[in-house]
């Protein structure tokens, strides 16, 4: 398994997958482009037992390791395929800096074709942009089938170009929502190939049973402030629309008390925190930065709704299916988001949560009014939202297909 980073804690989802094909007895190798950067872990982290490798994160920082590698490979029947290959891709990247990392691409593949153990027979990468092009490259070198899981940014900053090539390349692709789904399925002449494979939620590190729902409607009561407690899981990103939710909180009434708790870190974290001080809301907000899965249970458990408002970003970046929105649905939080992608393949407005368009800070508002002051409908919006995730997003249930594409290639077993 090729992965851009790990561990990472927003990537759970990849770790709960690792955990299950290592519980379903496929022999599983680990290469990460790069090392971690988060000081915490999750628990399901420590319960992986996969060997661990990774590969250059830079390559003038391991030269030896990466000319042993060069030495070994260019004598594969594959390695003028590849450099054919490589040298088109190189020639068309843009913006040109994008060049040193295809040239990073290039040594990373050389090292993982030279370190990979003899009996491997399948190649899997976690997103379609730089580990599926790690893979791609290795894979030619080794004579290898190569599979790739897709998701996001991976899918929505990829040129057109480089999709079709790869789509055309691998032995399967799989995605996690309808969107991407539909999107990659029309860029390849093979659509077979690609498969819907929600995430799911690995429910037995999840409290079943929610607790009790707060009838807190924001208002004042015999003169005693009765905040609601809103919580949001998500880095500090352009796409996750931080900013535009710290204008909408700053919009509403004054008459209503509410606190916000932000869970994550991102680039963008302390811009955030300047912009809540400058609209005079920094007081209503607590900042938790990075968390592992057991706080942020908690902080869910202990909150009163979720809100994420996602949005497409400049560069066309955007989310999947989030999964802490599914997370927090577990625990019968309504959840207020976007009709970004594929959260409307899980949140139905006004059915099991509200939905309001992307980019709109008075809608953002108006939508935050309702759920702040109205107790009955975030428990009736939060139970719907709960049975729905129960129903249909329990890994159990939805790791069988991709348990199924792997095993495929019975070289890839025990």
């Amino acid at each position: 398994m090729v992965l851009k980073g790990y561990p990472r804690l927003s990537e759970t989802f990849i770790a709960e997958e690792i955990y299950a094909l290592q519980n379903a007895g496929v022999a599983l190798v680990l290469f990460s482009l790069r090392r971690p950067t988060d000081k915490k872990i999750h628990p399901v982290h420590r319960a992986i037992t996969a060997p661990l490798n990774y590969l250059p994160e830079y390559l003038y920082r391991e030269p030896l390791r990466v000319f042993r590698a060069w030495r070994k490979m260019r004598r594969c029947a594959g390695y003028r395929q590849l450099l054919r290959i490589w040298r088109r891709d190189l020639m068309r990247d843009r913006p040109r800096y994008y060049a040193v990392n295809r040239i990073r691409r290039f040594g990373q593949a050389l090292v993982l074709a030279a370190e990979l153990p003899d009996d491997v027979g399948l190649l899997y990468a976690h997103f379609l942009h730089t580990p599926a092009s790690v893979a791609r490259y290795a894979a030619l070198l080794r004579n290898l089938p190569w599979s790739c899981s897709a998701h996001a940014k991976d899918i929505w900053t990829l040129p057109a170009w480089e999709k079709k090539e790869k789509l055309a390349a691998c032995h399967w692709l799989t995605t996690c929502t309808r969107a991407n789904f539909d999107h990659l399925r029309k860029l390849t002449d093979t659509p077979h190939k690609v498969s819907l494979n929600y995430h799911g939620l690995a429910l037995s590190r999840f409290p079943s049973i929610p607790p009790p729902h707060s009838n807190r409607n924001g208002a004042n009561r015999n003169g005693a402030k009765r905040a609601v407690r809103i919580i949001s899981v998500g880095r500090a990103v352009d796409k996750k629309g931080y900013r535009g939710l710290l204008d909408a909180l700053a919009a509403l009434p004054k008459t209503l008390h509410w606190r916000m708790t932000h869970i994550g870190g991102g680039p963008l974290l302390a811009e955030c925190k300047t912009h809540a001080r400058a609209l005079g809301i920094a007081a209503h907000i607590d900042w938790r930065g990075a968390q592992s899965q057991r706080a942020v249970i908690a902080a869910y458990r202990r909150a009163d709704f979720f809100v994420l408002n996602c949005r497409i970003d400049k560069h066309g970046d955007r989310d999947g299916l989030p999964n802490v929105i599914v997370e927090a649905q577990s625990q019968g939080l309504a959840v207020l988001a976007t009709d970004i992608s594929g959260i409307p393949e899980l949140i139905k407005n006004n059915v099991n949560g509200i939905l309001v368009a992307a980019d709109n800070p008075p809608a953002l508002t108006a939508a935050l009014v309702r759920m702040i002051g109205e107790p009955e409908l975030r428990k009736r919006l939060g139970e719907a939202g709960r049975q729905i995730v129960f129903n249909q997003f329990d890994q159990a249930r939805n790791f069988a297909p991709l348990h199924k594409l792997i095993i495929g290639d019975k070289s890839a077993k025990k």
